[in-house]
C-alpha cells in the first residue's frame, strides 16, 4: 500500500550488528524474507503472497521488503486520509519497537461499501524500519477468524534476520531454472521474481547486455478468452517503451501447460535504441507467471532462441 506513487526496488544489504534478536530462531520465515513471525496454529505459509494466511480462510498477513529510507517516507506519507483512500479506515496508530528498531502501528477497519455492505475487516499495518530494510506487515482478519491479540502479538513480535545471499534468494523463488542457457541471476525482488542477465556486468546501461526479468503472479489467471488481450495490456504497459510492433504473438500448449508468447519490436525511451522484447505468459490454474526479455536489435541473432530456452526450463515449486 505504498503512496506517493513510491517506486523501490528491493536489496539485499550488509546487515549491521546487533539487528537479530535472540529469538529469531523460533521465528517462521516466510521465503526469502528477512522478517520473521510466530503465527498461531491455523495459520500457515502462503503459496501465493510472502507471508501466512489462515488454513479457513479469513485472515493474512503479508510481507513486502523496502529500502532503509522508505521508513520515514511511509510513516510521513501514511496520514489518516491517505490511507482511508487506500481502504483502511484507521482508529489508531502508535510507535512501538520490534527489537531495538522503531516502528509503527497502525490498526483500524477496512469500511465496507455502501453498495455492497459486507462484513467488517479488521486491519493493521506495521512499519519497520532497520538500517538495512524496512519491512511493511500488512495483516487483516474479519471478526471471528482471529483474536485482536493474537493479530496484535502477530505484527508486533517480529524478528529480523541478516540478508540472504543471492544463492540464498533464488533458491527461496516459487519457481526453478533447470537451464539458465547462459544467463545468470543479479537480483531477486520481492520473493517472486528475478531479473537475470548475459554478459559481465551487474549494473547495466544503454542496454549493453540483455536482460530477462521472471516473476510469477498471485492474481488468478484470466481465462482463455481473454489471454490475447490480457498478454497484449501487459506488454503495452511497460512505461520505458514505446511505439511497440508485434512481429508474432501465439497461444500454445506445451506439456500439458498453456503458454502465451509475444515478440515485439520497440524503442526504449531511456536511450532511443531499438530493442526487441519477447513475453511469455504460463498459465496455472492458481496463477501465472510471466517472463519479459529485451535484447537491443542489433544483438537479437540467438538472444531470442536463449529467452525460450530458459522459459522452457521453468518448474514451478
Amino acid at each position: 500500500m505504498p503512496v506517493r506513487d513510491l517506486r523501490w526496488s528491493l536489496a539485499a544489504l550488509v546487515v549491521a550488528a546487533g539487528l537479530i534478536p535472540a529469538s529469531a530462531a523460533d521465528r517462521v520465515f516466510p521465503a526469502g524474507s528477512r522478517f520473521g513471525f510466530e503465527p498461531p496454529s491455523d495459520m500457515v505459509l502462503s503459496k501465493r503472497f510472502t507471508g501466512f494466511e489462515r488454513e479457513g480462510g479469513g485472515a493474512t498477513v503479508s510481507v513486502v521488503e523496502l529500502p532503509p529510507n522508505a521508513f520515514p517516507e511511509l510513516v510521513s506519507g501514511f496520514t489518516d486520509a491517505n490511507l482511508r483512500n487506500q481502504g483502511f479506515a484507521v482508529a489508531k496508530k502508535e510507535p512501538i519497537k520490534v527489537g531495538d528498531n522503531e516502528a509503527m502501528l497502525y490498526t483500524g477497519e477496512q469500511p465496507s461499501d455502501p453498495a455492497n455492505p459486507g462484513q467488517t475487516i479488521r486491519k493493521w499495518i506495521t512499519v519497520v524500519g532497520t538500517p538495512t530494510v524496512t519491512g511493511l506487515i500488512i495483516a487483516q482478519a474479519t471478526p471471528e477468524a482471529e483474536t485482536e491479540e493474537t493479530m496484535r502479538k502477530l505484527v508486533t513480535d517480529i524478528a529480523v534476520r541478516a540478508p540472504l545471499s543471492l544463492t540464498q534468494q533464488v533458491d527461496a523463488l516459487p519457481f526453478r531454472i533447470a537451464d539458465p542457457a547462459g544467463f545468470r541471476p543479479v537480483r531477486v525482488l520481492a520473493g517472486n521474481s528475478v531479473l537475470l542477465t548475459k554478459g559481465p556486468k551487474d549494473q547495466m546501461q544503454n542496454l549493453e547486455q540483455p536482460i530477462l526479468v521472471i516473476a510469477q503472479a498471485v492474481q488468478p489467471p484470466p481465462t482463455a478468452e481473454q489471454r490475447d488481450a490480457f498478454a497484449r495490456t501487459a506488454l503495452y504497459a511497460n512505461q520505458t517503451m514505446k511505439d511497440f510492433v508485434i512481429e508474432r504473438a501465439q497461444s500454445y500448449r506445451s506439456n500439458g501447460v498453456d503458454w502465451h508468447e509475444i515478440v515485439a519490436r520497440a524503442t526504449d525511451m531511456p536511450t532511443n535504441k531499438q530493442v526487441v522484447v519477447a513475453q511469455t505468459i504460463r498459465f496455472n490454474p492458481d496463477g501465472y507467471l510471466r517472463a519479459v526479455g529485451v535484447v537491443r536489435e542489433d544483438q537479437r541473432d540467438g538472444v531470442l532462441a536463449a529467452f525460450r530456452q530458459v522459459v522452457d526450463s521453468i518448474q514451478i515449486k
